[in-house]
């Protein structure tokens, strides 16, 4: 019986069994070299397999935080590009010696070619993804290079100073960033910011609180420690000119104009006009304002067609071009709907159509789109179509975070993702801020009251509630009283009611 098993084990494997055997070991790492008699190497790489295997998954369900903030560290990228390209060369060696082992000494042409032909393909099948993932990798470790930089290695005159990289929110209940709309095409002349948006983020809850200033507000206040404030002790702004003449003394215009008119007055800077816009929004809002995200306008689609698009309500008619002044009519519109899908051309004019609409009505689509990206930016669309979103990002973004701060912002991030999103609500009348002198007093005390004041949750809106779409229909904050039976409109309104389907009757043409 023992010279039967032998000469059964001794005999020449058959073409199929070999093939079969080989493709086991390539899914199995170490099956094959057991298989082929090589029981001692195989069971070693059949152990590491597995141990690799269980340590992976161990980290995807335990530690998944910790492995999406290591993918904004520069040195981690590397060592994981370099690791990836590692394993898929040991893997192809395992596959390669499995099938030297397992095929018989004398088998024949056909065999042979057919066998070598079914390794490369195999061999193939492991390289292909692998180098996809290196070149994921690195377009990452690109993206964090040039975007952020080091603290050391950039200049700001109004970002923190140092950078507590154990606990960087250690005694920072709130974390206070710019968001900047430029279009800085070379087309037009300067930068204008039509888009400016302070984020006031909770460090511990990640419930965030979005504060949306109108460009054409005159008169933005300096604080009194800052260079500025003695070119402008009562804003910047000038009386007795038109309302062109205004155009240049807005808050759209200081990006460009107090730069150009005071070059270096604040002291080092990769982006003095963001650096100026923090200080005088800061003064404004009564925040002092951390860090600036600045998103080039004329990108924004490309960053919207990676991310497959994104899904917002329409509640009124959206005009695609036109000029209101000159009475020329758009060509195009965006129509009224619930859950329309955009791709980025669209949706960069939902946000910044002004055809038949006012600043009000722009401000709440740009928040709403704001929004939309962070629901479109879920992990299964951030894996599978990285590579573009981080071709878009390097041209999309300009920003003073540093390099060291970026785990604990994704951090940060995944929080706010998770959390309430909230609209600051600011009355154009009671804070005059369509006046040539807006109450900045007023306006600070409105957002210190909306900070204190609990998240309010998002509801479902009813039937006959009127559609936040005109200055008239703008929340207000409002007293609580013991006989009411739905809650009064408070200082800040869910993003998710703002933004929820509730046409108006009126619609712009």
């Amino acid at each position: 019986m023992a010279s039967r098993a032998r000469a059964e084990a001794e005999r020449p494997r058959s073409v199929p069994k070999v093939l079969g055997l080989t493709l086991l070991g390539a899914l199995l790492p170490g099956t094959g070299l057991i298989a082929g008699g090589r029981r001692r190497i195989g069971t070693f790489v059949l152990l590491v397999f597995l141990a690799l295997v269980g340590l992976v998954v161990y980290v995807g369900l335990t530690r998944r935080d910790e492995v999406i903030a290591a993918a904004v560290v520069p040195s981690r990228l590397l060592i994981t590009s370099v690791l990836i390209g590692v394993v898929a060369v040991l893997w192809i060696v395992v596959i390669v010696a499995s099938h030297r082992s397992l095929r018989p000494a004398t088998g024949g042409v056909g065999g042979r070619v057919l066998g070598a032909v079914f390794v490369g393909v195999l061999c193939f099948a492991v390289a292909a993804p692998s180098a996809v993932g290196v070149q994921t990798v690195l377009a990452q470790r690109t993206l964090v290079q040039d975007v952020f930089q080091a603290q050391e290695q950039s200049k700001s005159a109004t970002r923190p100073s140092t950078v507590n990289v154990k606990d960087p929110w250690e005694g920072k209940p709130r974390l206070n960033l710019l968001l900047l709309g430029g279009d800085d095409a070379p087309s037009r002349e300067g930068v204008r910011t039509d888009t400016v948006i302070v984020a006031s983020i909770d460090t511990k809850t990640g419930n965030t609180a979005l504060i949306s200033l109108p460009r054409n507000l005159t008169f933005m206040p300096f604080p009194k420690d800052s260079p500025l404030y003695k070119f402008y002790p009562n804003g910047f702004g000038k009386e007795g000119l038109t309302l062109d003449g205004r155009l240049e003394w807005m808050l759209t215009a200081m990006y460009q104009n107090i730069p150009d008119a005071h070059p270096g007055i604040l002291g080092p800077s990769d982006n003095e006009g963001a650096d100026v816009l923090k200080q005088s929004v800061g003064e404004a809002t009564g925040l002092k304002l951390d860090y600036y995200l600045q998103v080039n306008l004329q990108s924004f689609p490309e960053i919207v067609d990676a991310l497959g698009g994104i899904t917002v309500n329409v509640n009124e008619r959206v005009a695609m071009g036109g000029i209101s002044s000159a009475h020329i009519p758009p060509k195009e519109w965006i129509e009224p709907g619930p859950s329309q899908h955009l791709d980025g051309r669209h949706a960069l004019w939902f946000a910044r159509g002004r055809y038949g609409a006012d600043d009000d009505q722009r401000q709440i689509r740009q928040r709403c789109v704001i929004k939309a990206i962070v629901d479109a930016a879920d992990p299964q669309t951030l894996v599978t179509k990285y590579k573009a979103i981080a071709k878009a990002g390097q041209h999309l973004l300009r920003t003073d975070i540093p390099q060291e701060l970026l785990p604990a912002m994704v951090e940060l991030a995944l929080k706010v993702k998770s959390a309430t999103v909230s609209n600051v609500t600011l009355d154009p009348e009671k804070l005059r801020l369509k006046y040539l002198h807006p109450d900045y007093q007023a306006l600070r005390d409105t957002v210190e009251k909306a900070l204190e004041s609990d998240p309010v949750p998002a509801t479902t809106p009813p039937t006959t509630s009127v559609t936040p779409t005109t200055p008239a229909t703008t929340r207000k904050p409002a007293t609580p009283t013991t006989t009411t039976t739905t809650p009064p409109p408070g200082p800040t309104q869910n993003l998710a009611d703002a933004c929820a389907y509730n046409p108006s009757g009126d619609q712009p043409n």
